[in-house]
């Protein structure tokens, strides 16, 4: 993706809310919650995220109304954005894959 489409991606409503609130993996009902998002809207913006690699499909967990939800969490640490001789140039960095099999290990101990 070119770092203007990310940058469209980035300043689309919700999305930077919602990338910052899924540090850990959340619902799209806790993401519509905690940040007053319409529930459509929020899967929408889910989408979005997904299909930009900036969010991920994590797991599917058991709600404590004992329905099975996904759960989603970025892919991502940070964004910088430059601009230079017309160009804009995004440089994403990702989580750190030590972080990821932590995640991974500790999310098999727990089920």
């Amino acid at each position: 993706m070119d770092g203007t489409e990310m940058l469209r991606v980035l300043g689309n409503e919700y999305n930077p809310q919602i990338l910052s609130f899924a540090h850990e993996p959340r619902s799209a009902q806790e993401l519509s919650d905690e940040l007053d998002v319409p529930i459509a809207t929020c899967y929408r913006r889910i989408e979005e995220l997904t299909e930009a690699d900036l969010l991920e499909h994590h797991d599917r967990v058991l709600s404590d109304e004992r329905r099975r939800v996904n759960v989603y969490r970025r892919n991502i640490e940070e964004v910088v954005v430059s601009f230079s001789d017309g160009d804009v140039m995004v440089d994403v960095e990702e989580r750190r894959k030590v972080k990821n099999r932590l995640d991974e290990a500790w999310r098999t101990l727990s089920e």
